[in-house]
């Protein structure tokens, strides 16, 4: 059964401002997060704008927006395919279970100045 789903857009030149700000990509990012995204080389900035946007995608899919999660307890990964997914922890993990959440799925791409990002959460069966 499907809990939520969210959809969030991101400017990638909004991106590329959070760059030069001391502190701010640690901040909204798991570590891993920028380390994968820094191997993209001059895609860094798409990258991070389609994992902020998965981010904002899943506190609109649980119901509650950000309120009451740290952005760094939800990490967007891929595959050795490039297929995304998100692990959580934290606050992120709490939120999913408060709901019933079981399983997430997401889709990520980015256009242009656009990053665009759909999450779906899923109850158990």
């Amino acid at each position: 059964m499907i809990i939520g789903i969210g959809i969030d857009i991101v400017s990638i030149s909004r991106m590329k401002a959070w760059i030069g700000r001391v502190g701010l990509l640690d901040r909204y990012f798991h570590p891993a997060e920028l380390a994968a995204a820094r191997e993209k080389g001059t895609a860094f900035e798409h990258s991070l704008a389609a994992r902020f946007a998965a981010k904002e995608a899943f506190g609109k899919a649980l119901g509650t927006g950000l309120s009451g999660l740290r952005l760094k307890d939800i990490e967007v990964v891929n595959d050795r395919n490039g297929k995304p997914s998100i692990r959580v922890y934290g606050s992120a993990r709490t939120q999913l279970d408060r709901v019933g959440g079981a399983e997430l799925f997401v889709s990520l791409t980015h256009e242009s100045d656009n990053a665009i990002a759909v999450v779906v959460i899923e109850g158990a069966r």
